[in-house]
């Protein structure tokens, strides 16, 4: 029976996403450079037709919530995640300024379960937030599919920690990727979201967080670990640009190249 449900939901959500949930909300910036050529766009087409897009397939899952600059609560935004289920316990999601003309990749948001949380070390999970609050509210939604088979996918991620890194500030109006990649956090309590940004959103997608909240009332939360969302306990952990040729616990093969000096 459990089986059976979950296929059912799963062609459900597959339609949905088909059928949809996307194609209401632009980029915030547009990108400086000239038009495509005609030979671009010949080629581009000709890319697109022959050119197999396997990993880019399954990401079939589409996400809209809000983050924030870890140790910055009040820089928010919105954010389109465009997600791909490797595992049981693991997702990564492409994250989008908008879905529809010509969106800006913002960043990436790698999704664990409380299984392989635990495995991490203390530090690792500074950098790490939890998705009880998101999912609970209701402001985490999946637009475009039923709200059965929604609610079905909110029970499995409710309990998750994501690591989100943002590396093209759109929020901040910049028309190109420039400056440090960012962390960025998820919010954990009431009053902490800016209420036009959700209302604006709700507009858009004609969808009522309020109602997603009361629906998901039931879902079962775990405890957070308590040493996620650290920036709460004013633990920030932010990326620096550094001088360091590799910075990576685990370093690449072979000995970082050297600038000559003449």
């Amino acid at each position: 029976m459990k089986i059976q449900k979950t296929l059912i939901y799963s062609s459900i959500f597959a339609i949905g996403l088909a059928a949809c949930g996307g194609g209401n909300t632009p980029s915030n910036v547009t990108a400086p450079g000239d038009e495509k050529s005609s030979k671009d766009k010949v080629l581009n087409t000709g890319a697109d037709l022959m050119q197999d897009k396997s990993p880019l397939k399954k990401f079939n899952a589409y996400l809209d919530g809000f983050h924030f600059y870890n140790g910055n609560i009040n820089a928010q935004m919105e954010a389109h995640h465009y997600v791909n289920q490797l595992n049981e316990d693991v997702y990564q999601a492409i994250i989008f300024d908008g879905n529809e003309g010509s969106p800006k990749i913002m960043g990436i948001e790698y999704i664990i379960t409380p299984k392989l949380f635990k495995t991490l070390t203390e530090e690792e999970k500074k950098l790490w937030h939890s998705h009880v609050h998101e999912v609970k509210s209701g402001t985490l939604i999946a637009p475009g599919i039923p709200e059965v088979a929604e609610k079905e996918l909110m029970e499995k991620l409710v309990n998750t920690y994501g690591k989100t890194i943002h590396t093209w500030h759109t929020d901040q109006e910049r028309t190109l990727p420039v400056g440090s990649p960012m962390i960025m956090m998820g919010f954990t309590k009431d009053g902490q979201i800016n209420k036009e940004l959700v209302d604006a959103r709700d507009k858009r997608f004609n969808v009522s967080t309020a109602e997603k909240r009361k629906n998901r009332a039931d879902i079962k939360a775990l405890p957070i670990d308590p040493m996620a969302n650290a920036w709460e306990k004013g633990e920030i952990r932010q990326f620096v640009i550094s001088k360091k040729a590799d910075s990576a616990v685990h370093k690449h093969q072979g000995k970082p190249v050297q600038p000559q000096h003449h």
